[in-house]
C-alpha cells in the first residue's frame, strides 16, 4: 500500500460539509480502522525475492542504511590511445555501433554506419579475434531498404523463432525500420516500411530478457515546454533534443513511442540527451549509457562553441521508468587535439569474461566537425558490473539491505578491498545477527574480485526461504554489489 493514502481513499474530515450524513460516519470509522493497517504494510513492506544476479548498488533498491558510505560513480579504464575504427580508413561517420561475440567461434563481429553519396548510411562490418584488433577491410553489406542512420543489431541465438532471424537489425529512415538475418550479413527487411514513427533519428534496440521483449530507444521530439526559455542569457527558447522507447513482444507491433527522459531544472546551460544505447540486463536491471550533448560549449576553453559530449549511465527496474546519472561515467579525453577530446558517447556494452567492454563515438573537435574523418569508435573497459561504487575510507562504514529472500548456497562480492576489507553478517527480521553469521563468524574479504566467496561459520544454504537482512562493513574499500550462487 502507499504510505500516503490517495484522495478517493482518505477517510472524510469531521468538519465536512458532508458530516451530518449517516454514510460520512460509517466511511470515517471504517476510516480510521483502516489506516493502521495501511501505515503497518507500508513500515513493513513484503521481502525482496532475490531472482537471479548480479545485485547491483546502482540505485537505492537494495539500501535500507548506509552509514559512512559515499556512493561512486567507478570511471572507465582508457588505456587504448587510438581508436579501433577510424574515419579515414574504415570510413566509419557517426557513432553508432554494434558489438557481438559468437558463442560457438567466439570471434567478434562489429557493425557501424559508412556514409552514401546521399547523405544516408550503408551498413557496415569488421570481425575481430579478441575485439581490439579489427581484420580489415571492412564489408559494406547490401541495404535491406533505405538507412539513414543507425547500427542496432542484436544475436538472437537459439531463441530466435526461425534461423533466418537470429540477428535482428534496428536504424532509422523516416521512422524505424527493423530487418532479420541469418547470418549478419544478408538483410532483409521485416516489411516495406517503419515499424513505427513519431520518433528522431537516434535509435538502437536490445532485448528485455526479464519482461520477454524487445526494446528500442530513441530520440524523441520535444515540446516548446521542454526548452530553457532564456534561463541563461544566450539559450533559445524550444527544441530540445529527449530520449524516449517503445517495446514489442515481436517486433512487428511496438508500443507507441514516449518519452523517458529530458532535460529538468538541475541541468546547466542547453543540455540535450542523444538518446541511450548498449542496453544490457544486469539482474534486475536494464543499465544504458545515454549520450548527453552541449552544442552550447566549446571543448577548449578558447575555441569555438563546437559542442562537446560525454556519457553518463541510465537504468531501469520496471523497464518503464528511467533513472539517470549525473556524473559522467565516461568523459571526454581532456588531453587537447586528441582524437576524442570533443567527444565520447558510449553506443554498446558487451560482457568479455569478467570485464565490460564499452564502445564509443569519439570526435575530435566538435559535433558537426568533418563528420567523415574525424568521427572514429573507440574501446575503453572496466570489470564487469563495476557501475557505481558504495566507498569507504578509513572510518567503517556499513550498508543494510530491506529484508530479503535468500536462495543460494555461496555468497559472492565484487569489490575492491585491496587496502582494506569488507565482511557481512546476516540479521534474522528482528535486526540481530544469525547465530554463526556475525561480523565475527565471517573471514573478511581482502581483495579486488568481481566475485569474491564469503564464508561463515555455518553454510549459507541453512538459510534458505528465510526473511533476512545482509549488513556489510565496509573500511578502505569499494562495494560494487553480490550475487548468490547455487
Amino acid at each position: 500500500f502507499p504510505r500516503t493514502l490517495p484522495a478517493s481513499r482518505r477517510p472524510f474530515s469531521v468538519t465536512s460539509p458532508n458530516s451530518a450524513h449517516p454514510a460520512h460516519w460509517k466511511r470515517l470509522i471504517c476510516g480510521l480502522l483502516l489506516v493502521p493497517a495501511l501505515v503497518c504494510a507500508a513500515d513493513n513492506p513484503p521481502p525482496i525475492v532475490l531472482g537471479p544476479g548480479p545485485h547491483l548498488f546502482v540505485d537505492d533498491l537494495l539500501v535500507e542504511q548506509s552509514t559512512q558510505l559515499t556512493r561512486v560513480v567507478n570511471p572507465v579504464r582508457r588505456d587504448l590511445a587510438q581508436p579501433v575504427v577510424t574515419g579515414k580508413e574504415d570510413h566509419n561517420w557517426q557513432p553508432y555501433v554494434s558489438v557481438l561475440r559468437d558463442p560457438v567461434t567466439r570471434r567478434f563481429g562489429m557493425w557501424y554506419d559508412v556514409p552514401t553519396k546521399s547523405k544516408g548510411s550503408h551498413l557496415a562490418q569488421l570481425e575481430s579475434e579478441d575485439g581490439i584488433h579489427w581484420l580489415r577491410p571492412h564489408r559494406v553489406l547490401a541495404d535491406p531498404a533505405q538507412i539513414i542512420f543507425g547500427a542496432g543489431v542484436i544475436d538472437e541465438g537459439s531463441a530466435a523463432k526461425t534461423p533466418g532471424y537470429r540477428y535482428r537489425f534496428l536504424w532509422w529512415a523516416r521512422g524505424m525500420w527493423l530487418a532479420h538475418s541469418a547470418d549478419g550479413l544478408h538483410w532483409q527487411a521485416d516489411q516495406p516500411r517503419p515499424v513505427l514513427t513519431g520518433m528522431n533519428d537516434i535509435t538502437s534496440l536490445a532485448r528485455d530478457p526479464v519482461r520477454n521483449r524487445y526494446l528500442a530507444t530513441f530520440g524523441m521530439p520535444s515540446t516548446r515546454e521542454d526548452g530553457y526559455k532564456g534561463r541563461t542569457p544566450n539559450a533559445p527558447e524550444g527544441y530540445r533534443r529527449c530520449v524516449g522507447q517503445s517495446t514489442s513482444a515481436d517486433g512487428l507491433k511496438w508500443e507507441p513511442p514516449r518519452r523517458i527522459i529530458q532535460p529538468d531544472d538541475r541541468d546547466e546551460g542547453i543540455t540535450e540527451f542523444y538518446s541511450i544505447g548498449g542496453v544490457v540486463a544486469r539482474g534486475g536491471l536494464l543499465i544504458g549509457l545515454l549520450k548527453v550533448l552541449r552544442d552550447d560549449l566549446p571543448c577548449d576553453p578558447d575555441g569555438p562553441k563546437q559542442g562537446i559530449g560525454y556519457t553518463v549511465l541510465a537504468w531501469t527496474r520496471d523497464g518503464e521508468h528511467w533513472q539517470r546519472e549525473r556524473q559522467p561515467f565516461l568523459d571526454r579525453e581532456p588531453k587537447p587535439r586528441t582524437w576524442d577530446h570533443a567527444m565520447a558517447w558510449g553506443d554498446c556494452q558487451l560482457l568479455v569474461g569478467d570485464e565490460l567492454y564499452v564502445y564509443y563515438g569519439g570526435y575530435a573537435r566538435g559535433h558537426k566537425v568533418e563528420r567523415e574523418t574525424e568521427r572514429q569508435i573507440g574501446l575503453v573497459r572496466l570489470p564487469r558490473d563495476r557501475y557505481v561504487a558504495r566507498a569507504a575510507g578509513d572510518r567503517e562504514g556499513t550498508l543494510r539491505t530491506p529484508l530479503l529472500k535468500v536462495d543460494g548456497d555461496t555468497l559472492t562480492l565484487n569489490t575492491d578491498a585491496r587496502a582494506g576489507s569488507v565482511r557481512v553478517q546476516v540479521l534474522g527480521a528482528e535486526g540481530r545477527a544469525l547465530p554463526g553469521f556475525a561480523f565475527a563468524d565471517c573471514e573478511p574479504v581482502s581483495a579486488d574480485a568481481v566475485a569474491a566467496p564469503l564464508r561463515w561459520k555455518r553454510p549459507l544454504s541453512a538459510l534458505r526461504e528465510q526473511t533476512v537482512r545482509l549488513e556489510f562493513a565496509v573500511r578502505n574499500a569499494r562495494l560494487f554489489g553480490f550475487d548468490l550462487q547455487p
